[in-house]
């Protein structure tokens, strides 16, 4: 089980109070349909069965107060590896297996230095599927 501070868990990454917390969790199903094209009538839809679910999580970091500035880079140097991650959540649900696909950042509020005292990411995951 996850410590009571990480909302969830993606791989060796953590989302919580202490690194990474994310404000927002989207979560987006979808359902694959092909057009059949039928003679003088109107296509029909014939099920393909699910397609991969997607997540969206929107956040905040404040690397000054916790987590440090390169939270943001270790996100994308696991991204690059290109391996499938087991997701977990705080309550101890195992979501499988999932890939990130694309994450953002904009940084504000800076130190006389140039260092960010607020990065706001989001990180988009894709569930990788089972494999047979």
């Amino acid at each position: 089980m996850l410590s009571s501070l990480v909302m969830m868990a993606l791989g060796g990454l953590r989302f919580g109070v202490n690194q990474a917390s994310y404000q927002t969790f989207s979560r987006q199903a979808s359902y694959r349909w092909a057009a059949l094209d039928r003679l003088g009538r109107a296509p029909a839809l014939q099920y393909l069965g699910p397609g991969a679910d997607e997540i969206t999580l929107d956040g905040v970091i404040y690397p000054h107060f916790k987590g440090g500035l390169r939270q943001i880079e270790v996100m994308r140097l696991m991204a690059r590896q290109g391996e499938p991650m087991i997701l977990l959540d705080g309550l101890g649900w195992v979501w499988e297996r999932w890939v990130i696909t694309a994450i953002s950042e904009t940084k504000t509020h800076f130190l006389p230095d140039g260092a960010p005292r607020k990065i706001e990411f989001s990180v988009s995951l894709q569930a990788y599927g089972a494999d047979t």
